[in-house]
């Protein structure tokens, strides 16, 4: 018997259902998938990381590995080992040496940190593995029963239509929130606090999208410069959750969290990265799914097995395997029912449909979400290109997904740079893009309407800064985009100019309001509300410090009124927030068409040849629901403005960005719009006793 109590000889065979680490009342089941695997072993710790037990497992069902161990109870630390060849040209590195987090790991006893021990090949010839133990170094997996399944009466379901979403990284968006108690800051827990939630609430936010909360690690490259991964698309385990962001309360605070959003009428919606892992290309560590069957997770190519790297990140995960794909879908169904998330935003989502003809529109993965009962009724988003040949791909995702558009944010962005191209690219985009999603049932919601995101300068740099400055990544300032349709206004950065200050300060209000009045669903970074900047960095994923915190004491409180305004105008405002698609039919028999352009000057426009100087959009719906006029003026000079008719009704103005809060000083129109201005005027049905206009 060893330190632990245990030996092989007490290994039952167990069940081969369900996989990963299954606690019961006498012990634990334990099932690995591996086609290639010759033996696997189960590694029990004590608190202090000493192995004290490895323990081959008995049973074997097709290629699934299993055995049950008695006496494991929650708390347990385990890793696995396994063995087979080591043969990097057939594209098969098994190497026992190296300790491995279990796929279905439900959590981990620290954050995985990168040591050169866990790279899996000497480093003198890389056709060889290394023999030292990477078990000291490498995060254990702990063993916890499963919290029980949420009741899905809980989730607020928000509707489409009336879905307002809110980007964030939880630490970025409480680590410098005032009054937050320490030991929850920066936590999934301070998510919760009351504060927080008041403040989304007031907002008008629906959905908070977080970045990820998957165990992640960080690459070799931000150690060696002592920075650290801080977006946290580098996933170890597709489980567990980063346990630097659980608070004192674990697994349960974070449930507390989400039911907390929920009562507040606030859905979570979580960032996920199925594409890669964060084991990197062939110089990468060993840390689970290389070591377990490094062919059957991941895509390789050509005679030598090189790894196919569609993602940028070094591999690209198969799901066209089908344990590959049963994992992502175990994965999911875990934290929807577990955790209660309510949606999921796939990162690189192209790279999860790739099949021998590239992205593949019917792919196992997309057909599996349509048909999965507990799947299909969640939100479902896709960033939609990767870096693979033809990885591009929005519009092309089916139902229920719906899309970022890039479109969008880089036509909104031209627009208010005056660029001539610019009103046709974003007429449509203001319509939900329907050049590009109207098409198999989809509907307007589908097009994620923003102008900023964590990837990217903030509102506030694209209005401070001509050109990144990505110094502190170490990179020499070559990361990042290079192309980011920003403008300083004259000055590079910070500035005391208050004619500047003001200018920027409009330009912020403008983009803001274009992308949260548009068709389609709205998409507001945090931090944006009110005037975060990044210095310029306009890749920030390496700096987890104030770069990236966002500096509520500073917040520009104008602003944020101004986005309050602008959100509580949407929700009252149904012509804002269609439901279907806009394309010049009555709202009614015989009555007027649902939308229609014109210029400043009060003549129509052909849809979607908007006026370069500016343009104005009507947006009208049955009686007696207002119709909303949104007026923009991209020029530098103020202009007259003639107001569409609008027989029995009367025309008041409900948001100006000429204003700091966008409370118009005047709800009367004045016949004309500012230099560099957006309105939006409701025309609602008069009463006898109001005058016509």
């Amino acid at each position: 018997m060893n330190a632990s109590g245990i030996a092989p000889a007490d290994i039952a065979p167990g069940t081969p259902e369900p996989l990963g680490l299954t606690l019961t009342a006498d012990g634990a089941n334990i099932a690995v998938f591996s086609e290639q695997a010759e033996q696997i072993w189960l590694c029990l710790f004590d608190d202090q990381d000493r192995e004290t037990a490895r323990l081959p497992l008995p049973g074997r069902s097709g290629h699934i590995h299993h055995g049950f161990v008695p006496g494991i109870a929650a708390g347990q630390r385990y890793g696995l080992r396994a063995a087979g060849p080591f043969a990097p040209a057939e594209g098969h590195r098994f190497n026992p040496a190296k300790l491995l987090v279990d796929p279905y790991a439900r959590a981990l006893s620290a954050s995985v940190k990168w040591h050169p021990a866990q790279v899996g090949h000497l480093q003198t010839d890389p056709s060889k593995p290394d023999p030292t133990d990477s078990a000291p170094t490498l995060a254990k997996c702990v063993a916890i029963a499963d919290p029980p399944r949420i009741d899905p009466q809980e989730r607020p379901q928000i509707p489409w239509s009336r879905t307002v979403l809110y980007e964030a990284h939880v630490r970025g968006l409480t680590q410098q929130w005032p009054g937050l108690p320490d030991s929850i800051r920066g936590t999934v827990e301070a998510l919760g606090h009351p504060e927080v939630v008041a403040h989304l609430q007031s907002l008008g936010i629906t959905a908070l999208e977080l970045l990820p909360l998957h165990a992640f690690t960080s690459e070799r490259h931000l150690e060696a410069r002592n920075l650290t991964n801080y977006w946290g698309y580098n996933t170890v385990s597709f489980f567990a959750p980063e346990p630097r962001y659980l608070g004192p309360n674990g697994l349960a605070g974070l449930r507390k969290t989400v039911r907390r959003l929920h009562a507040a009428g606030i859905e979570v919606i979580l960032d996920v990265v199925y594409n890669h892992s964060a084991e990197s290309d062939i110089n990468g560590p060993t840390l689970g799914f290389r070591g377990l069957d490094n062919r059957a997770y991941y895509h390789l190519t050509g005679p030598q097995y090189a790894y196919v790297n569609d993602t940028g990140c070094g591999n690209t995960l198969d799901l066209s395997h089908p344990f590959v794909l049963r994992l992502v879908l175990d994965s999911l169904r875990w934290w929807a029912e577990r955790i209660g998330i309510d949606g999921f935003r796939f990162d690189l989502a192209p790279a999860l449909t790739r099949g021998p003809g590239g992205f593949e529109p019917g792919s196992a993965f997309l057909a599996a979400v349509a048909q999965d009962p507990v799947l299909r009724g969640l939100k479902m988003i896709a960033e939609p290109w990767d870096i693979g040949p033809g990885g591009y791909r929005l519009g092309q995702f089916p139902p229920p997904f719906a899309e970022w558009n890039d479109r969008f944010r880089d036509a909104t962005r031209a627009f208010w740079l005056g660029q001539p191209e610019a009103p046709g690219q974003l007429a449509d985009g203001l319509l939900g893009s329907a050049r590009v999603f109207d098409r198999d049932g989809r509907r307007p919601f589908t097009s994620i309407n923003y102008v900023a995101c964590h990837d990217g300068f903030t509102t506030h740099d694209l209005t401070a800064y001509a050109q990144r400055h990505n110094q502190a990544n170490g990179e020499g300032n070559r990361d990042g985009h290079a192309h980011n349709l920003s403008d300083n206004m004259g000055v590079e950065g910070a500035t005391d100019d208050t004619e500047i200050r003001a200018n920027r300060a409009r330009r912020q209000r403008n983009l803001l309001a274009t992308a949260l009045l548009a068709q389609g669903t709205p998409m507001l970074l945090a931090g944006d509300e009110v005037g975060h900047s990044q210095g310029g960095n306009n890749n920030a994923y390496c700096q987890d410090n104030p770069t990236t915190w966002i500096d509520w004491h500073a917040g520009d409180q104008d602003l944020l009124a101004f986005c309050r305004r602008v959100l509580a105008l949407r929700a009252d405002t149904p012509a804002l927030r269609q439901d279907r698609w806009l394309h010049g039919t009555p709202v009614a028999p015989g009555g007027p068409l649902d939308v229609a352009w014109f210029g400043l000057d009060g003549g129509p426009v052909p849809w979607p040849q908007a006026h370069r100087r500016g343009f104005a959009l009507l947006l009208r719906r049955p009686a007696p629901e207002a119709w909303a006029l949104l007026v923009l003026n991209p020029g530098k000079t103020a202009h007259p403005l003639d107001l569409p008719a609008a027989a029995g009704r009367n025309w008041q103005v409900a948001l100006d960005t000429g204003v700091a809060d966008g409370a118009p000083k005047d709800t009367n129109p004045t016949g004309k719009v500012a230099a560099g201005t957006l309105l939006v005027l409701l025309a609602t049905i008069a009463t006898p006793s109001e005058d016509r206009p």
